[in-house]
């Protein structure tokens, strides 16, 4: 299991500390949520704040676009230092076309599916795709409760990856707690995002292990 924390519940003021923190505390991802306002009821951040961050982190910078039309940005945040770019499904017309201009452009491409979305919206994808993100909250603000039906929603993705021989990984984001990360995994889950459930419970290194210990306990 890899755990992404979500910035978007981290302190915004002190960024660079955050970062430095996560990685004292043995996380190897950080979960960068990109929104803007039109895709999302919410405004986050862009490229320049990444770019301004990527020199003081060896952080995986897992960078998850909910904004319209991504495509018109994905060099930017390629350049900005993103290792892996995910774009939603439902934000673009042309989603085969910008999964394969993030891997030209050099990072591991994503792609992302609210929970009403249908798995069919990736299913052709899924050899050319690092990963696919399963929304289990509508997206654009933390601290939202898990969707019960995107646990099944997980299993059956899951199903579909190990049907077709790929190595697609499965995140999962929304409502992802020390409650229930032990059934996630179990449903088939690879990446666990987690925001509020993660920064709310300071120090990191101590909830890191509890998020650990609660998945093995669970398997």
């Amino acid at each position: 299991m890899i755990l992404s924390p979500s910035l978007l519940s981290s302190d915004f003021g002190r960024l660079a500390e955050e970062l430095a923190a996560l990685e004292a505390a043995g996380l190897s991802w950080v979960h960068w949520d990109v929104m803007d306002g039109l895709f999302v009821p919410n405004i986050t951040i862009g490229p320049l704040v990444i770019k301004s961050l990527r020199p003081v982190s060896k952080l995986f910078f897992d960078v998850h676009l909910m904004i319209e039309r991504p495509e018109r940005y994905l060099a930017d945040f390629v350049s900005a230092g993103a290792d892996l770019v995910c774009v939603h499904a439902e934000s673009t017309h042309h989603l085969e076309r910008a999964v394969a201009e993030i891997a030209r452009l050099g990072a591991k491409p994503a792609v992302a599916l609210n929970p009403a979305t249908p798995l069919s919206a990736v299913e052709y994808l899924l050899p050319q795709l690092s990963m696919v993100l399963v929304m289990s909250v509508n997206p654009g603000f933390g601290g939202q409760s898990f969707i019960g039906f995107c646990m099944e929603k997980i299993r059956s993705l899951r199903a579909m990856i190990d049907a077709q021989g790929a190595e697609t990984l499965i995140q999962v984001d929304g409502g992802v707690t020390l409650e229930n990360c032990a059934e996630i995994v179990r449903a088939g889950a690879d990446v666990l995002v987690s925001g509020s459930a993660f920064f709310g419970f300071p120090p990191y290194a101590e909830r890191f292990a509890a998020f650990n210990r609660a998945v093995e306990a669970g398997r």
